[in-house]
């Protein structure tokens, strides 16, 4: 007896022009499907990109105030007051037993 395979290849071809429409008909629903999905992601990510927009030139305006502030605080302080607080901002470095590792929000160690 001849070894046959599990499956057909004629399996695999169109019967009739009733069933090759239907494949037809199946290949442009998937095809309208994926476009749907697609237009309705560019959409997602334009609006995202404007709230970012939005959010990067607010935080540009108010980097701008802050550095005027600084500005004027430097200009209207006296040496001692900088060197005062020139002291606190270098930063103490930590000792090998308590080594500091930033926290996240709910006092979880990152």
């Amino acid at each position: 007896m001849a070894f046959q395979p599990p499956y057909s290849p004629s399996l695999f071809r169109k019967r009739d022009n009733a069933s090759g429409a239907s494949v037809v008909a199946i290949d442009n629903k998937i095809e309208q499907a994926m476009d749907l999905v697609k237009n309705h992601l560019m959409y997602a990510v334009r609006e995202e990109v404007e709230v970012l927009k939005e959010q990067i030139r607010e935080l540009v305006e108010k980097n701008s105030q802050l550095e005027r502030e600084n500005t004027l605080l430097k200009t209207l302080a006296s040496p001692e007051q900088l060197e005062k607080f020139q002291s606190r901002l270098i930063p103490e470095e930590p000792t090998p037993e308590s080594p500091q590792v930033p926290e996240a929000p709910g006092g979880s160690a990152v």
